[in-house]
């Protein structure tokens, strides 16, 4: 058994995502109580081909730990060689299968969700890279199914069990819903009942409400976490506060949330090395910080210009004053 699940524990996962859990975002909600992290998914080609990008995006510290490496590709043998280089190179505690992403440009490789399509492709895909890594554990993650009337979970993390995964993550929709509509979680309890390996439910866990109800409601063993730790990477430790004491814990307050924007923004920009280019990556990631906030609006048009340090923390005082303001019952503009 994967150690993080030992003793009855009920892990917390951050969830991959694609330019968003980098080294520095993965540290920060380690920080804020996630249990295990998983790097943004990296091709089999791109490793195989021995892509500087790709080889950043493998780059982890040791503090990070439990992390695993998540890749995808359709080749098995091509997979599992590129799973025995990211196991020689970075020394993961586990490598992930991306089984269930819906974008267009990896699923038209026949990567991601393309493979519930095709299970006996699936299954080869799975079976190569836990040989060629052993004893490195292999997880997977999944969607539901290709479409509503393709739904095929339950055989497919049957299938995956067979092969000797160690644990496979459940997102409760299907390919053809992407992030739309509402996750599925009476089908992943079903998952969670059919094998014996851990499942881990993902889809729509934005409040410490929906963790402590799933966790309590189903059996899986543990949760994934995604969109909701971007706008709210504390919402782990406020979760896990929950669970420990039936207590729910006050939300973080607007300055707060000021100090973990700006710590986020130099620790992005003592990684990367230029300041604008990093604070211009950061835009996007400040627009999911502000959701939730006062005047958030009128934040977004400001954030969105954003190249240096020096802007983002002249926003939050002016922002800070504003919402001082307001409390003391002046207009906020």
């Amino acid at each position: 058994m994967l150690p993080w699940f030992e003793n009855n524990k009920r892990p917390l996962y951050l969830a991959p995502m694609a330019g968003v859990t980098d080294s520095v975002f993965r540290r920060l909600c380690k920080e804020h109580g996630a249990d295990v992290l998983v790097t943004e998914f990296v091709s089999a080609d791109g490793i195989l081909h021995r892509n500087e990008g790709t080889k950043e995006m493998l780059a982890f510290r040791e503090e990070e730990r439990p992390v695993g490496v998540q890749l995808f590709g359709a080749d098995p043998e091509r997979l599992a060689e590129a799973a025995k280089s990211v196991r020689d190179w970075v020394q993961p505690d586990f490598i992930d299968l991306n089984f269930g992403c819906p974008v267009n440009k990896v699923v038209c490789k026949h990567g991601g969700s393309a493979l519930l399509k095709d299970c006996p492709l699936l299954e080869r895909v799975a079976s190569a890279v836990v040989k060629a890594v052993e004893p490195v554990p292999v997880t997977a993650k999944i969607r539901l199914g290709w479409s509503a009337e393709t739904i095929n979970a339950r055989t497919t993390a049957n299938l995956l069990q067979q092969t000797g995964i160690a644990a496979i993550a459940v997102h409760g929709r299907t390919k053809e819903q992407g992030y739309s509509g509402v996750a599925d979680w009476e089908a992943i309890a079903q998952v969670a009942e059919t094998v014996s390996i851990p499942v881990i439910g993902n889809g729509d866990l934005g409040d410490v409400d929906q963790i402590g109800f799933r966790l309590q409601s189903t059996k899986v063993r543990g949760l994934m976490i995604g969109r909701a730790a971007m706008t709210s990477p504390w919402l782990f430790q406020r979760a896990k506060h929950f669970l420990q004491t039936g207590e729910l814990p006050a939300e973080p307050s607007i300055e707060e949330r000021w100090r973990h924007i700006l710590r986020h923004c130099r620790m992005a920009v003592a990684e990367a090395g230029s300041e604008r280019h990093a604070i211009a990556a950061m835009r996007g990631r400040l627009m999911a910080y502000s959701k939730g906030m006062p005047g958030a609006c009128t934040l977004r048009i400001d954030l969105q210009k954003v190249s240096l340090v020096a802007q983002v923390a002249a926003i939050s005082e002016r922002h800070l004053e504003q919402v001082a303001g307001v409390c003391a019952g002046g207009p906020y503009y």
